[in-house]
């Protein structure tokens, strides 16, 4: 049955339509409302997304037990239902196609037919159980905000709009996915974020054809620059002041319904070593710990590799007195140092994965005491070395501190064939490697923006956000490689001056 055709205004008709477009559908309603003994109206929804008791309070009730509202006569059209305030304190809007009418209902609004006419009435009574604002579980912060998003589209969308309070602020909505019909929202201030960018945004999303869409991470296959890396070009999050700020420097962001990780474009390598607190806290810690972020960044890369490379092809580097240690600790390991380093590692991994599929009430305990014995174990059954253990676990905490997880699961990645090269060539492959891995980042692209942005091309007056994060006060300009000119943030003498009451004039 074509979905495109126009809607009948015999009531029986449309009533045989409409049922038999929701065959064997157990949750479909169906009420027919009689006036003077013959059915004048038709409503019908699907039970479990409506809100039933708001339902039979608002229109039902009336309706049925309390009558129509004198003086009304005889209903003749829908105006005449929507100016007689039948369906009081809800939103509605008239259909003439039968695909926008059962788009609605499947969308969890209530459809109404009256007889005589060919328009439908669609009304708001959405009423489906949902999870509560809370702070986001995978990106909790000491100082900040503690709401996170929610799988309502609409809840999130409200929590962005109650941070920029500006009709600058838009929200296109688009449906994608054959079967699921899922809402989709770009997200964006006009005048900030470059028409370059919309554009390109609209014409990715545009082209995504799928039965269904279940996860924000759906779409973010189909629309990233290069699928065949392990480093994400699209940042997620579950924050909406995250998502505030990115719109504020003229990014992009994508909210998926049914799903609380929304999505921001373009994502830089930076952005993905940036953690919530980097802009709640004051900037002398905040570039502290960013240093140390970095520095924890290339243990998580490197430590591995080079400690295998020292030990098998280059322990002349390796102080006396370290050398001795290392050596009187392996000599009883019967395997070489890259073995042992990828058994450890797999290991680790194991143990990580399994911490995060058991109930939370088990799963770190199980991780901390598995690591324990098994290292214990590993070193006194003379498998592994106990340097080798103090190496992966200290990769593994460095591991830790990267802010997004998927950046931190690229790394993971990224270090097996770096421990392989090192194996193989030790540090004649990891500078191989390096330059490999280098070379690849500063090619990557997302959404036309260089990965390495504002390294590589190197803007030097993006520069204060990177590898530390100058005062707010200093920060004056938004990002170039976004707005793609300077765009004034914050205006000039407001430093804090004591001798000026404050603010250096």
């Amino acid at each position: 049955m074509p979905f495109n055709e126009e809607l009948s205004d015999d009531l029986s008709e449309n009533e045989k339509i409409v049922t038999k477009i929701f065959h064997n559908c157990g949750d479909f309603i169906v009420r027919p409302i009689q006036i003077n003994g013959k059915p004048k109206i038709l409503m019908f929804y699907l039970e479990g997304l409506l809100d039933t008791k708001n339902l039979e309070i608002v229109m039902l009730k009336p309706l049925l037990f309390q009558g129509l509202p004198e003086g009304l006569g005889e209903i003749t059209s829908l105006k005449q239902i929507i100016d007689q305030n039948l369906i009081p304190g809800s939103s509605f809007k008239t259909v003439s196609k039968l695909e926008k009418l059962v788009e609605g209902v499947l969308k969890g609004e209530l459809g109404i037919i009256v007889d005589g006419e060919k328009n439908a009435l669609l009304a708001d009574f959405k009423g489906m159980e949902q999870r509560n604002v809370a702070e986001p579980a995978t990106e909790v912060t000491i100082r900040g905000p503690r709401d996170g998003f929610t799988e309502n589209i609409r809840v999130n969308s409200s929590l962005i709009r109650r941070r920029i309070r500006s009709t600058r602020l838009k929200l296109e909505l688009l449906t994608i996915g054959e079967l699921s019909r899922t809402d989709v929202a770009i997200a964006y201030i006009d005048g900030i974020a470059p028409e370059s960018l919309l554009k390109e945004v609209r014409s990715r999303l545009s082209r995504i054809e799928i039965d269904g869409i279940l996860d924000s991470e759906y779409l973010e296959e189909f629309i990233e620059d290069v699928p065949y890396t392990p480093f994400p070009q699209i940042q997620n999050t579950e924050r909406p002041d995250i998502v505030t700020a990115n719109l504020l420097e003229g990014k992009v962001a994508i909210l998926v319904d049914n799903t609380p990780f929304a999505l921001i474009v373009p994502m830089t390598f930076w952005s993905g070593l940036q953690a919530v607190e980097d802009y709640y806290e004051r900037f002398w810690y905040t570039s502290f710990i960013r240093i140390v972020r970095y520095v924890l960044f290339n243990t998580t890369m490197y430590l591995p590799s080079i400690y295998v490379a020292l030990t098998t092809y280059h322990p002349k580097l390796i102080p006396t007195t370290l050398l001795i240690s290392v050596a009187a600790a392996r000599e009883g390991v019967p395997f070489p140092a890259i073995i042992e380093a990828l058994i450890m590692e797999f290991v680790f991994e194991g143990l990580r994965e399994a911490g995060i599929r058991l109930p939370k009430a088990v799963g770190s305990a199980v991780s901390i005491v598995g690591a324990l014995v098994i290292g214990q174990a590993a070193v006194q059954a003379g498998i592994v070395s106990a340097p080798m253990v103090i190496v992966v676990a200290t990769t593994g905490i460095a591991s830790f501190a990267i802010p997004r997880y998927n950046l931190g699961t690229a790394l993971r990645l990224v270090r097996f064939p770096m421990l392989i090269l090192a194996g193989i060539f030790g540090l004649y492959g990891i500078c191989i490697g390096f330059i490999a891995l280098t070379i690849h980042l500063v090619n990557l692209r997302s959404f036309g923006v260089p990965y390495f942005t504002p390294v590589a091309p190197q803007i030097p007056s993006d520069l204060k956000d990177v590898l530390i994060r100058a005062p707010r006060w200093a920060d004056r300009y938004g990002p170039i490689f976004t707005f793609g000119r300077n765009k004034q943030r914050v205006d000039s003498g407001q430093m804090p001056s004591p001798e000026r009451g404050g603010a250096d004039q």
